[in-house]
């Protein structure tokens, strides 16, 4: 081959397949999910999101990474737009696409929650309230604000641990660094680098922070699954995954900031006060 190899994109034809079947036109607010194998728990997890929030209309993108089972099929039943992707990626990659899928459909506000039913669909308005008064550019949910239903106190540490960690790395409290329910400006998802498969949580709250957007944390519920079973690992494997995640994008973010350091930081919503991270 001669001359530069054309770069390619992993998502073009899963975007196109979209595209053509639902078109390029979302409403405002897109709340998107990553499902794998999880055809048990999709339906219910769907049933309560609101179809109107704020008096703005939404839409659910499913993505459903590689599932071989029903999910999408189900997704599909429950009413949600379903972007099936062949092969699985993983949950961070899924989410990337339906990031992309939603600001390219001219969505200006991305909410995330899991297909495993663990968030109070009843929470979607409340985090994604301070965005829509531009209070914020990105809210998430925290357990530890609110409420949790689970029982593992190994992982219930963890989230003390992780929220201590990245608190000390990123110089603003944080106390539930891996939510899974969160509202953000449609452009912040494009701002901040994404590259991990699976443990994407901590990678974009990081990024978010380090790039001077504000961030809040809303309480909310933590609640045990409706079906299924975690894909992450056991606590152990979890742990050390998540923690080399934490560790790699603060490293990564710190030499990104000291290369851009005579550039402007990316600036908030017009208007906005200096970023800072709040906690309600």
């Amino acid at each position: 081959m001669t001359g530069p190899e054309r770069l390619v994109d992993p998502d073009a034809a899963a975007i196109a397949e979209f595209t053509s079947q639902y078109g390029s036109d979302l409403p405002p607010i897109a709340i998107v999910i990553a499902a794998y194998n999880e055809e048990n728990g999709i339906g219910k997890a769907l049933g309560g999101i609101p179809a109107v929030i704020d008096g703005m209309e939404t839409a659910t993108i499913v993505v459903v990474d590689g599932s071989t089972d029903r999910t999408a099929a189900e997704a599909r039943e429950a009413g949600a737009m379903v972007c099936d992707v062949p092969v699985n990626r993983g949950q961070g990659a899924a989410l990337r696409l339906g990031y992309r899928l939603a600001r390219e459909g001219g969505a200006r506000y991305i909410v995330t929650t899991d297909a495993d039913g663990q968030y109070d669909p009843d929470d979607i308005k409340r985090v994604l309230a301070p965005v829509l008064r531009g209070e914020a550019d990105f809210a998430t949910g925290s357990r530890v604000l609110g409420r949790q239903e689970t029982y593992d106190r190994v992982r219930r540490l963890g989230v003390h641990v992780f929220a201590w960690m990245i608190s000390r790395m990123t110089g603003q409290r944080i106390t539930d660094t891996s939510f899974g329910l969160r509202a953000m400006r449609a452009e912040v998802t494009g701002a901040v680098t994404l590259n991990q498969p699976q443990y994407q949580s901590s990678e974009l709250l990081i990024g978010v922070i380090s790039h001077g957007f504000r961030v809040v944390e809303v309480p909310a519920t933590m609640r045990l699954r409706a079906a299924g079973s975690t894909k992450k690992g056991g606590n152990l494997v979890y742990g050390y995954r998540y923690s080399r995640v934490v560790v790699g994008t603060w490293l990564r973010e710190r030499r990104r900031a000291a290369s851009s350091s005579s550039s402007p930081v990316p600036a908030p919503s017009a208007g906005s006060e200096p970023v800072s991270a709040k906690t309600k």
